[in-house]
């Protein structure tokens, strides 16, 4: 059997740069590991198949970035996860940016993302149980000097009825005053994504997705039998929205449920609207923190 005789192998990214241009984020996308959550309020650890990215920066005079220590360091909290269950997504997240930087020590931030499904229990308008699919999202972003930010957030699809066409409805047809009048509707994707500070143990993520479920004209559901969709359909219209209402109606909700949240927190809130008589899509978007929204 023949062996091959080591050798010392080239490391081209700790090369200069021959362009010396500081990159703001390098790194890998779509990486998907299996993470298991153990939520200090609940008995059953909850596996999530979870999409990550991970980044950090990197300084003009190197060449390139050593990604796949980004993939071994992944591995690695994995390994580790499967014999201790991390207790939410956004520190496991924290966890995985701080560790970046000790791998990556030419770098002074780093940031990772990850999104996974979700699904929560709910109870359908039939009265029926049943399970409603949702996204998680989490970040975290560490600084060289010890700073770390994590956040945690989630998407929800929704509906919303259209206010300007049923205002213009109204002047065109006029119908009993019990029924609202007929408008267009609208696919809402409704994202509300929240800073968690350090001395915040956490912030829960089906309470965020009540959140955003109360901004649409209507929540949606997988399964509704005829009557159901005709009742919903008469709710969402009594309740039309814009884009804007629904941004603003997580902003008015979150400023309720958070008081005791420091003014520094960030508070991302999210709609896109798809629409049915437009080629093009509706979008609304608010990047704050709670002290500005409390002025």
């Amino acid at each position: 059997m023949k062996f091959i005789k080591s050798i010392d192998l080239p490391d081209v990214q700790s090369r200069l740069s021959p362009s010396k241009f500081k990159i703001t984020r390098v790194g890998v996308t779509g990486v998907k590991k299996l993470v298991h959550i153990k939520r200090p309020d609940k008995e059953s650890v909850l596996p999530l198949v979870v999409k990550m990215d991970l980044f950090v920066d990197l300084p003009a005079s190197q060449k390139g970035s050593h990604m796949s220590r980004n993939l071994e360091l992944v591995s690695d909290i994995i390994d580790l996860n499967l014999q201790k269950p991390v207790s939410d997504l956004e520190s496991f997240c924290a966890k995985t940016a701080k560790l970046l930087l000790e791998k990556h020590d030419y770098a002074t931030f780093s940031e990772v993302k990850a999104e996974a499904d979700y699904f929560l229990d709910v109870t359908y308008p039939s009265g029926k149980k049943g399970s409603e699919p949702y996204k998680l999202v989490a970040e975290a972003r560490a600084k060289s000097n010890g700073e770390i930010k994590k956040l945690i957030g989630v998407k929800a699809i929704g509906m919303t009825a259209c206010p300007c066409a049923m205002e213009v409805v109204k002047k065109l047809d006029s119908r009993d005053k019990y029924f609202p009048s007929p408008t267009h509707n609208q696919r809402n994707i409704g994202t509300l994504i929240i800073e968690v500070p350090r001395d915040v143990q956490s912030v829960d993520a089906d309470d965020l997705i009540n959140i955003v479920e109360k901004s649409f004209s209507s929540p949606t559901y997988s399964i509704l039998k005829r009557k159901e969709e005709g009742e919903l359909v008469l709710s969402a219209h009594r309740k039309p929205k814009f884009v804007e209402d629904v941004v603003r109606d997580m902003l008015s909700d979150v400023l309720k449920r958070y008081k005791d949240l420091p003014d520094d927190v960030v508070v991302i809130s999210r709609s896109e609207s798809e629409e049915s008589i437009h080629k093009h899509n509706a979008f609304a978007e608010r990047v704050t923190t709670l002290g500005e929204l409390r002025k």
